[in-house]
């Protein structure tokens, strides 16, 4: 049955009432009838009566009864399922206990999102994902918060009870506390269940409490301890601390301390005026370094309006655990995302790409593959084009594919892996020529066996343009979709002049999939590999922007690992020239077309360029290590031009032909047999 039970008078002055509940057992469903359209309560995504992302009650399966919901899914982008439970208004204050009962079949696991706002879609307050293998993680806003087991292939509890006037949430599965975390958003209006691709469970016997609070003259509660739990051991972090007025009283001043392994710091803040209800975040001005072992923040709140003594000494104190991850050494992980100028929602990934960068700098390495725009890479978008649901979209370390948004959780698990190879990038530059030349130092730490592969991508920070395709659509223009790093207060499209582009993939090298066969068949440890990159450099790049992303690709397709550095930092290592040596010049430029067929080449090779402008024109073949092999110069072409070059005569390996406009260079690389 459901009931909806009201424990106080019906007489009230807010907009919800002081105390409520709910609990559905779906026993007074008809077996086979979908849920939204029967009942008073469930909705869906679609709307409140149901739609075709509505869901039948099951009587396969229960905990208690004989009727349950069963969710499962095999679309790529999951669903169709989507089924929404209100609660009772915006809830941002008060205590809030969710429990549900759950059967998770083993290595199938199950999802759902409580939302932020009651229009749903606007924000997500957070995502709790149950993973094949039985480990559950609780995270808002990509980051994620808490991790624990739960028992697949039975039925168990799910508790999730929350202050929300001070922002402690807890976890219990089968009414034992998993731990305490503090929410990335403390408002939560529905809970939404969403199956994913591969997720089979079942819910019965869902249930929620609801009591609001009531404020106090003056009282300063400690909300959260930011800038500290997504760090990785040894990484230096300045410490942010939210309070939030929960008495009646604005508060004008107050103290606030933090300890963190064995040190103190503390910020006196005044002048102030933090109203009723409102947070308000303090900004450490010293850092402190994440130690490796398990140890307690502890943040305190104190002498509210100089008073001394609050009302509520209870909420004073908000102490977080911090397990920072130890990475292993000399891991680097990738993150490639599908992007585009046209894509509304890519701006979420603009902002996670960057924070990623920014927080775990030297450990992650960002790549912007564009589709569809000025910044595309022809042979990156439609390799990426081909493997991703939609955009934004991509792969960490080319694992599952993500919403760049959730990137964060496998990088965390990305990370902790030891590396089979380690990578040296070493550079040297010919101003004269405009000639890059990249080495790749591969060091096996381990034996392995099997095809591993090598690839190089450029990437540039700092890309602007002036033409009306350099505008960023913006789905989040006016905050009706949420906030989104400040593109809420940025109209939709955001013109290119206010536009600056990072991360962004320029060029890669020989392919997605890296070379075959790269190295020798068998590797043991301490066995060296060097491969050469050689890359005429398009004027309209900027090498202080640029970095060298190097991959070792793993026989499965994964990445084992990866190195990026600047070009300063890739020269000061040195080139180191190499037995292996792969030469490419693989620029995508927009001025012209190249393509070169039949390949691999014998006798003959046919060149066609497709010219935008009328140009004089240089056709250069060049050979593994950079050398001008043969070059030829026409004069004043436009418009589609096929030159047959003889490759008889060029010994097996591979090449490259560069052709050279007034304003780009162009090459495409091809192998000689």
């Amino acid at each position: 049955m459901i009931k909806t039970i009201l424990l106080t008078t019906l007489v009230v002055c807010s907009a919800l009432l002081r105390s409520q509940s709910f609990n559905d057992d779906f026993e007074s469903y008809t077996a086979g009838n979908m849920l939204a359209a029967t009942s008073s309560t469930w909705e869906t995504w679609s709307g409140p009566n149901g739609g075709a992302d509505d869901i039948a009650v099951s009587n396969t399966n229960a905990h208690s009864g004989s009727q349950s919901v069963y969710f499962s899914s095999t679309a790529a982008s999951g669903g169709p399922y989507d089924i929404v439970l209100p609660f009772p208004g915006e809830l941002n204050t008060g205590q809030f206990n969710f429990d549900m009962w759950m059967y998770i079949n083993p290595s199938a696991g199950a999802y759902f999102n409580w939302q932020e706002s009651s229009t749903i879609g606007t924000a997500w307050s957070a995502d709790i994902y149950f993973l094949s293998g039985g480990v559950a993680q609780f995270t808002s806003g990509g980051a994620l918060l808490l991790e624990c087991s739960f028992p697949e292939g039975e039925w168990f509890k799910l508790g999730m009870h929350c202050n929300l006037s001070t922002n402690n949430w807890e976890v219990l599965i089968n009414d034992i506390s998993q731990g305490f975390y503090a929410n990335g958003s403390t408002q939560i209006a529905s809970m939404d269940i969403f199956p994913l691709q591969g997720n089979q469970f079942y819910i019965d016997d869902v249930s929620y409490t609801y009591e609001a609070y009531t404020p106090t003259a003056n009282n300063g509660a400690t909300t959260a301890i930011n800038n500290m739990s997504s760090g990785l051991a040894g990484q230096t972090v300045t410490p942010q601390v939210t309070i939030r007025n929960l008495g009646n009283q604005a508060i004008t001043s107050f103290d606030v301390s933090l300890t963190y392994d064995g040190t103190t710091l503390n910020e006196t803040i005044s002048g102030v005026n933090i109203a009723s209800l409102a947070f308000y975040s303090v900004d450490f001005t010293q850092s402190l370094a994440l130690s490796p072992t398990p140890s307690y923040a502890v943040a305190t709140t104190s002498n509210i309006n100089g008073i001394g003594s609050d009302d509520d000494s209870t909420d004073d104190i908000k102490t977080l655990l911090l397990s920072p991850i130890v990475p292993a050494s000399g891991k680097m992980v990738v993150g490639e995302e599908g992007t585009g100028t046209w894509c509304p929602w890519c701006v979420r990934g603009t902002v996670f790409m960057e924070e990623l960068s920014t927080r775990y700098e030297g450990f992650y390495a960002g790549i912007a593959v564009h589709n569809a725009d000025p910044m595309a890479v022809d042979a990156y978008d439609s390799a990426m084009g081909a493997l991703i649901g939609g955009y934004p979209s991509g792969f960490v370390d080319r694992g599952i594919e993500y919403d760049p948004s959730q990137f964060e959780i496998p990088f965390l698990e990305r990370i902790q892996i030891t590396p089979k190879t380690l990578i040296t990038n070493g550079a040297s530059y010919d101003a004269s020529a405009q000639t890059l030349s990249i080495s790749a130092s591969t060091t096996f730490s381990e034996s392995v066996t099997g095809d591993y592969r090598i690839a190089m991508v450029i990437t540039e920070d700092g890309l602007s343009g002036t033409t009306s395709d350099w505008a960023q659509s913006n789905a989040y223009a006016g905050g009706g979709n949420g906030t989104m790093g400040g593109f809420e207060s940025l109209p939709n499209p955001v013109p290119a002049s206010q536009m600056t582009y990072n991360h962004v993939a320029r060029t890669i090298s020989p392919s997605f999939n890296g070379l075959p066969n790269a190295f020798a068949t068998a590797m043991g440890i301490g066995n060296t590999s060097v491969h050469n990159f050689i890359l005429n450099v398009p004027s309209n790049w900027n090498l202080d922007n640029i970095h060298i992303i190097t991959m070792v690709i793993a026989p499965d397709g994964t990445i084992d690992n990866a190195q990026s550095t600047t070009l300063a930092e890739a020269t000061a290592n040195g080139f180191v020239a190499g037995a292996n040596v792969l030469a490419t010049t693989e620029v995508a430029s927009p001025d012209a077309s190249l393509t070169l067929y039949p390949v691999p080449a014998h006798e003959q090779l046919m060149v066609k360029v497709q010219l935008k402008n009328t140009t004089d024109i240089t056709v250069r073949i060049i050979s593994y290590d950079g050398r001008i092999i043969a070059e030829r110069t026409y004069n004043q072409l436009s418009n589609a031009q096929v030159f047959p070059i003889a490759t008889e005569a060029l010994a097996a390996g591979m090449y490259s032909v560069q052709v050279i406009t007034a304003e780009s260079s162009t090459a495409r690389s091809f192998i000689k047999e």
